[in-house]
């Protein structure tokens, strides 16, 4: 097991799947940001689409995803139709420059739609973007998966689909507002196999109400015996001042932070045991998997959909409350769907927030993205302060950080306090007091 140490773990960080993070992101950028960075892409740059459905046909106690219930027809229809305005309004403004080189549909639940409304937008994005040879990926809820959208992910060549699974216990799933039995997993799992998918990700959970080390155990030698090639084991960030939704769960039934931090190495321990390779802290591929190569190639990457092999500097994010990544912008759309078909209804970009990077902010993103990704960075020209040495300083006197000039390397002990050490590098932190999730 690793060292705990509980000092290193009080104080609530990112995820950093971006630098500077989300709350960092203000209203001093518009669609003329967007229009700009569009106009930047180079023709022969690999770029990556993201695609937001942002509704369930159950909403989940537990989500912190921009989402909301799929309860009538009309409204999900008038959505899709904007969001196809704004794949043509996209592509048109890129006008042929880059090459589609990744396409990911999340949410929410993107099989919330029907198969055939799937199918037609995909149709719409084909026409839209040369696309061809895209690799796509989808996240797909199991408790209302079937036949027909196993064969509409044959039929649109979806290689990777990620299931929301969070636990196999049943009080547990009563606790979070997701109750969902283990058959609705298997048969989407062998729908999907059937389907001609290539990789199959389960999104677990741990530190949830009423979660006992065993139950953790029993979900996990579950998981296992489907043999997914993906595993995301993420801590639940209990943050009911933020998402109004979580105060529905028990705060009191929450594990203990020791108890949060002996899960994780247990999550840990018991999926490298089984045969799959650790990925940064949190994710788990068999070696084989994509994933899996490029950790040991050290290509590694991290974006807004977490750890990747995604080569694409530039992420375009389509839906209400999607985000866009250029090297030197972040751009957040409407996250409220109304004022979103509104500015699509009106011929033009939805871009309602985000920020623009300096040369030191991407600097000290990617040195960020190396430790979580490589666990080694390179802090040279990063501009360190007093208090950001001070910090490294304690974890490398704790045996968690081996320092070499400007080389920055974790030691074995050090991958549970990764996020804590990449947060010594942000500069943000001393001034933001946004509550983020706890780094285990």
């Amino acid at each position: 097991m690793w060292r705990y140490i509980p000092d290193l773990l009080s104080t609530p960080v990112p995820r950093y799947t971006s630098f500077p993070t989300a709350a960092e992101f203000a209203d001093t950028v518009d669609a003329s940001d967007m229009e700009a960075g569009l106009a930047g892409v180079d023709p022969d740059a690999p770029v990556s689409l993201y695609l937001h459905i942002p509704y369930c046909r159950e909403i989940c106690w537990y989500c912190g995803c921009n989402t909301g219930a799929a309860n009538r027809a009309g409204r999900l229809d008038a959505y899709l139709q904007r969001l196809g305005e704004e794949i043509d309004l996209v592509a048109a403004r890129l006008a042929g420059r880059g090459r589609i080189a990744r396409i990911a549909w999340g949410g929410g639940s993107p099989n919330a739609l029907e198969p055939d409304a799937f199918d037609r937008l995909n149709d719409r994005l084909q026409q839209a973007f040369n696309d061809v040879g895209a690799v796509a990926s989808i996240e797909v809820d199991p408790r209302c998966f079937d036949t027909a959208w196993a064969a509409s992910i044959g039929r649109n060549h979806i290689g990777r689909v990620s299931l929301g699974v969070q636990t196999f216990a049943p009080h547990i799933q009563a606790a979070i507002g997701r109750i969902q039995p283990e058959a609705d997993i298997a048969n989407t799992v062998r729908l999907v196999r059937a389907a001609g998918v290539e990789s199959i990700n389960f999104d677990l959970m741990y530190g949830l109400p009423g979660q006992s080390t065993a139950d953790l155990v029993d979900t996990l030698d579950r998981a296992v015996a489907m043999a997914p090639d993906r595993l995301a084991v993420f801590g639940y960030a209990h943050v009911p001042h933020l998402l109004p939704r979580q105060r529905r769960i028990d705060a009191s039934a929450l594990p203990s932070p020791r108890d949060r931090f002996v899960q994780a190495g247990i999550a840990h321990d018991l999926l490298t045991a089984a045969g799959y390779q650790a990925i940064g802290f949190d994710h788990f591929a068999r070696p084989g998997d994509a994933i899996a190569v490029a950790a040991r190639a050290g290509t590694l990457r991290r974006n807004f959909q977490g750890f990747t092999e995604d080569a694409s500097d530039t992420l375009i994010g389509l839906g209400a409350s999607a985000i866009s990544a250029f090297p030197d912008r972040l751009l957040q759309n409407e996250k409220n769907t109304g004022r979103y078909h509104l500015a699509i209804g009106r011929g033009r970009l939805a871009t309602a927030r985000g920020v623009r990077r300096s040369a030191l902010d991407r600097r000290i993103g990617a040195a960020i993205e190396q430790i979580l990704c490589n666990a080694v960075a390179d802090l040279s020209g990063l501009c360190q302060t007093s208090s950001t040495e001070a910090a490294l300083e304690r974890f490398r006197q704790l045996g968690l950080v081996i320092r070499d000039g400007d080389h920055l390397r974790l030691a074995p002990d050090g991958l549970p306090y990764a996020r804590g050490i990449a947060a010594t590098l942000d500069p943000y932190r001393a001034t933001n007091q946004v509550r983020f999730s706890s780094a285990v």
